[in-house]
């Protein structure tokens, strides 16, 4: 067998290329597998000119499961980021989101099992915790998802447990807060706030807010988030569920309030109707990834955002 190599799926994506970067910097090699609903090439332009003998590119849907094997075989570790991430995009098209959160990953499960992979860290999501009032999130509570996209990363992990379990083929599930970073596309339809907001800014604009602003999140920082994949891959720990956050809570409001002091102007959010399904306030405990896989969040959200601001306008 040639030497093995790492499958990112989802790995034009937003985090997915960030991962291809840091384990290409390793020294490892790296298959992305991507259909590219999302992905952007722009994201692996330079990994490929970099890395040219250490990345490959396989443009194809999770959902194949024969390419899926295929693509597979040989792997040592499978990272499963593809995803369809919207909640809002959910709400309006349950069966799709189903189709790409649930059949996708199941088939990525499939496929790591019948290659014998070492292991499979996958993505899921602060959302399955739904609207519970009880702060921070823990792993230990009961899970109540309040969209067609929460109920489907649940279902992932899920999924991810029982195929520990019945198959020995070790999983381990890192459920993401609000992550944030370079890369990340503001110019989506379903855009994550950070990158709006400083677009926005950037452009001379004020933020749009949907709601009071007084909503809160558990920002972290996307490189915080690769440190925490790769930890995990080289833990001995598998069939768990993980947060991966900083563990620090920021409303809406006083994220402009940060940017401002970041772009040096004043900005005033222009307030708009709150939208479906979404969750009041996140944010996390994050003690149990620090105890099992060694994680903890080092970038501060002011220096974070520096650095995001920075990108886009070098952009």
């Amino acid at each position: 067998m040639e030497n093995p190599f790492d499958v990112v799926t989802g790995g034009a994506g937003f985090i997915g290329s960030h991962l291809c970067r840091a384990l290409l910097k390793q020294g490892r090699r790296v298959r992305v597998v991507d259909n590219f609903s999302t992905g952007r090439s722009e994201n692996l332009a330079e990994l490929l000119e970099q890395y040219p003998d250490q990345c490959e590119v396989h443009r194809q849907d999770i959902r194949q499961l024969e390419k899926l094997q295929a693509a597979f075989e040989g792997a040592a570790n499978v990272y499963h980021q593809a995803a369809l991430t919207s909640v809002q995009q959910s709400v309006e098209d349950p069966l799709e989101c189903n189709s790409v959160n649930v059949e996708g990953t199941l088939k990525v499960l499939l496929a790591a099992r019948d290659a014998g992979v070492d292991k499979v860290i996958f993505a899921t999501s602060t959302a399955v915790y739904g609207n519970s009032e009880i702060l921070p999130k823990h792993e230990k509570m009961t899970p109540e998802p309040v969209s067609p996209y929460a109920v489907t990363k649940y279902m992932g992990e899920v999924y991810g447990r029982v195929f520990s379990e019945i198959y020995q083929l070790p999983t381990l599930g890192l459920r993401y807060f609000n992550v944030f970073g370079p890369n990340q596309d503001p110019n989506s339809e379903y855009a994550a706030v950070i990158p709006r907001f400083i677009t926005r800014a950037l452009a001379g604009n004020d933020p749009i807010i949907f709601g009071d602003g007084e909503q809160s999140r558990d920002f972290i920082f996307v490189e915080d988030v690769v440190a925490a994949n790769l930890k995990a891959a080289q833990s001995d720990v598998h069939g768990k569920i993980l947060n991966v956050a900083s563990g620090r809570q920021c409303t809406l409001n006083q994220l402009v309030e940060l940017l401002s002091g970041i772009v040096g102007r004043k900005l005033t959010p222009e307030y708009q109707s709150a939208r479906d399904a979404e969750v009041r306030h996140s944010v996390a405990d994050v003690s149990l990834a620090c105890e099992l896989v060694g994680f903890e969040s080092e970038t501060s959200l002011a220096e974070g955002l520096r650095r995001t601001v920075r990108w886009y306008q070098e952009r």
